[in-house]
């Protein structure tokens, strides 16, 4: 959920850039952070919602997490650092992106992740072409991250290397993003 709602960033920044909002935006001397920091909170505020929602109808057909609030703190921060991760990923391919529907193509990669993950069947389970891949990628540590947390059970190295993941990934997006913006509206 919080993958695919991202992702839709890329669409928004692209758009902008096809209609002319972010040469208006320049016009008033906004600059980059605040232009594409804009999208990228607002993912984050709607990626929160739609999480606490989602998180609400698990919790309506049976999901009942029993652990204390410091492990709620602790998913919910993990969440909104991948949100933000992911998010600032998608804003950078929308700098990548020449059209709105080609922006689109990065939807199908962030909704990709989850199926060669953790998130359906455990790791080991799967065919050993796969098992690498699903094993170093995002996605896995912070889903077992997240199950660790609420349910209670022990976290191991899964934490970390989400932190990791998602640390990489903000700091990689927040960097591209910066060399790709002046080039994309000269």
């Amino acid at each position: 959920c919080a993958g695919f709602g991202a992702a839709g960033t890329a669409v928004s920044v692209t758009t902008d850039l096809a209609n002319g909002v972010i040469d208006r935006f320049r016009t008033l001397d906004v600059g980059p952070v605040a232009i594409l920091g804009g999208h990228v909170v607002a993912s984050v505020v709607r990626n929160t919602v739609s999480t606490v929602l989602v998180l609400a109808v698990a919790v309506g057909i049976g999901f009942r997490p029993a652990v204390e609030p410091l492990r709620w703190l602790a998913a919910a921060g993990l969440l909104l650092l991948f949100l933000l991760a992911i998010s600032w990923l998608s804003a950078t391919f929308g700098l990548l992106a020449r059209t709105p529907e080609a922006a689109g193509g990065f939807t199908f990669v962030v909704m990709f992740l989850p199926y060669p993950s953790s998130a359906f069947v455990p790791v080991e389970t799967m065919p050993a072409w796969l098992h690498g891949f699903a094993e170093h990628q995002p996605v896995t540590p912070v889903i077992e991250s997240l199950r660790a947390l609420l349910l209670g059970t022990p976290p191991g190295s899964a934490p970390l290397q989400a932190v990791a993941w998602c640390l990489a990934l903000l700091a990689l997006a927040v960097t591209a993003s910066a060399v790709l913006f002046p080039r994309r509206v000269r």
